[in-house]
Formats: structure tokens, sequence, C-alpha cells
């Protein structure tokens, strides 16, 4: 899902793009009184490297959203949802389609700001992607275990580096300071993430944080991309947010669908297939057409600002290059659901 409000100071909110799998948080280790007193006393204190973190023990609204969201992953991959395939041989695509596709979903946006709010109303838009290159950081809150961490920084940065490729574009992790920052927070972290928002977002506005922080839990999560009043569709700066409480899969799923879409694929539509760019959940991960839609979105001959007549003679010209082949294009046969299994996200 997708949202364009305003925000203040030179900035503002591109593409706020909002997934049925997401949540936002809070960050910053709590400080540890204890090591300073044992100090004071004189007695041995463990360095930080050789003293174990312990994670903040979650509220009980957390822990049972933790339970929702694991039923909330059952159920779809019972379904047969969730897929981890790449698009098999029953979701084909050719040029033609491919070209479609992506006008549907890089020039439409899902949402639109109705008095400080997000209301779901497709509408046109133009063409908006980086120009600089893009430096990711990962923030997680207190909650987060570290072998957590380590995995979804594992997660992230495979998936990074997968973007790169894809789009031809400067794409990279970084451990502090990049222009799109990931926080991963639990629904108690989320309500205060506030301070760190404005700090990774100078300028975001009241009403972007207040989208933020009353976040249903049908918003699995969100990312919200920014540009310059100067600049209003080239993005300078983002902030993803992603549910600590996510189980395996649905988790993975937030990191793909977010950092993609802030990259400038901001539509959901029902139309598009294969591709996490639908609200049917039907594929959890990056497909074979939605890198090819990241390729197309920076290839040189299109510029930010293009609206869709501008820009769909080219988009399909780009198309036919990438699938010259009459024949329609699938990636990869679809595992088997035991296969499916064992690929779960995390």
């Amino acid at each position: 899902m997708r949202l364009v409000p305003r925000a203040l100071f030179g900035w503002s909110a591109a593409g706020l793009c909002l997934a049925v799998l997401s949540g936002c948080a809070a960050i910053g280790p709590a400080p540890d009184s204890s090591g300073a007193g044992n100090a004071a006393a004189g007695a041995s204190v463990p360095s930080p490297e050789e003293r174990p973190r312990l994670p903040t023990p979650p509220s009980p609204e957390s822990q049972a959203l933790a339970v929702q969201f694991a039923k909330v992953e059952a159920d779809l991959r019972g379904r047969g949802l969730l897929r981890t395939d790449r698009g098999g041989p029953d979701a084909p695509f050719d040029a033609r389609i491919l070209a479609d596709n992506f006008i549907r979903i890089a020039l439409f946006d899902e949402f639109v700001p109705v008095a400080g709010h997000l209301v779901a109303q497709e509408t046109s838009s133009r063409l908006r992607r980086w120009q600089d290159p893009v430096r990711i950081n990962l923030e997680f809150g207190d909650s987060v275990s570290d072998a957590q961490r380590k995995t979804d920084t594992t997660t992230a940065t495979d998936l990074i580096h997968r973007l790169a490729s894809a789009s031809g574009h400067d794409i990279s992790v970084v451990p502090e300071g990049g222009n799109m920052s990931v926080f991963v927070v639990n629904e108690d972290e989320r309500l205060t993430l506030g301070p760190r928002l404005r700090a990774a977002m100078p300028g975001i506005t009241a009403d972007v944080i207040s989208n933020i922080r009353q976040m249903p839990a049908s918003t699995f999560c969100v990312v919200i991309a920014f540009s310059t009043e100067s600049e209003p569709y080239v993005y300078r700066r983002a902030v993803a947010v992603i549910r600590a409480e996510h189980p395996p899969l649905l988790r993975r799923s937030c990191f793909d669908e977010e950092i993609t879409q802030g990259l400038g694929l901001a539509n959901d539509s029902s139309l598009v297939r294969p591709s996490i760019f639908n609200d049917d959940e039907e594929y959890a991960l990056l497909t074979r057409q939605d890198e090819l839609m990241l390729r197309i979105l920076y290839d040189p001959r299109l510029r930010p600002g293009m609206n869709a007549a501008e820009a769909q003679p080219i988009v399909q010209d780009i198309a036919q290059e990438l699938l010259p082949d009459a024949s329609s294009a699938s990636a990869e046969p679809r595992p088997e659901p035991d296969v499916l299994a064992a690929q779960g996200k995390g």
C-alpha cells in the first residue's frame, strides 16, 4: 500500500508504502546502571563485548500481536499463499505484460493523504526514484535479541545486494548514518519512535509520525520515502518500520517489499502477477518480474517526473529488450510445500 503525505522544512513525503505485513519501532540500548555501580566499588566488571545483551521483555500487547501474526502466517501458508518462488509457470508474463505492470506499480499511488490520514484511493502519479547512492542502515529496538538482529541483518544484506544487481543503482548497507533507515521494533517501541524518526528524517511532520504510531495491527510494515520541494520526484531519504513481532516469513516479506518500494516501486495492484506488489499476499518475496521492474525504473532513458503517457513508449522498448522472445517468461518451477517450509522467512 502507498501514501503521499506532505512534510515540513522543504521535504515532501513522496511515497508512504504500507503493507498488510508490517510495523514500526523505536531504538536505543537501555543504560546499564549496575555496571557503573560495580566499577565504583572496585569490582571486576566484564567489558561490553563480554557481557551478553538481554532483550527487553515485551508487553502483553506485544506478545498478543506475536501470537496473532504467527496465526496469520500459518493461515496464509496453509492456503498456498506467501509463496517463496520467484514466479513459476502458472504465472507467465511477456514484454507487454511487464510494461503494463510497471506502469501500474511505478506510476500510480494506492493511497492519498486526507486531513492528515491515509485513505485508499488509486491515483495517477509520476515516476520517482533515487539519484544519489542509497545507503541503508538497520536500527533495532531493545526487544530484538542479538540472534534475531544477526538474522535480520543477513536477510537485509542479501536482499540489498540483489536489489543493487537488479536495478544497476548504487545501493549498499552501512552500519549507521544511511539515507534509508530501517527500524525493527515491537509494539511498545513503536509508540515512542517519534524522536528517532525525527533524528533520522529532519523535517518529518507530526501527521506522518502519527500515522506510524497509530498503525493498526492489519498494517504489517511501512516505508516512507522523502523528496525535496525543489526536486519532488527524486527521493533523498526514506524510513521503513518493520514489526519485531513477525514470524520468520512475514518478517522477511516485509524486508523485501518495503525496501524495494522505498526505491520507487510504490503501488500495489491486484492485476500484477507474479509480484510482491499485490495485496493478495500470494508471493512473500521478490519475484523475477519485480526485479525486471526495478531494472526498468533505473534505466537512464527514464527520468524522474515522467507521467504514464511520457514513460509508456520508453518502458515498452525497455521491456522488449529485457524479454525479447515472443513466448511468455516464467522464472522457475514452483517449489513443493515442504520446500517452501524450508525456505521460510528468517
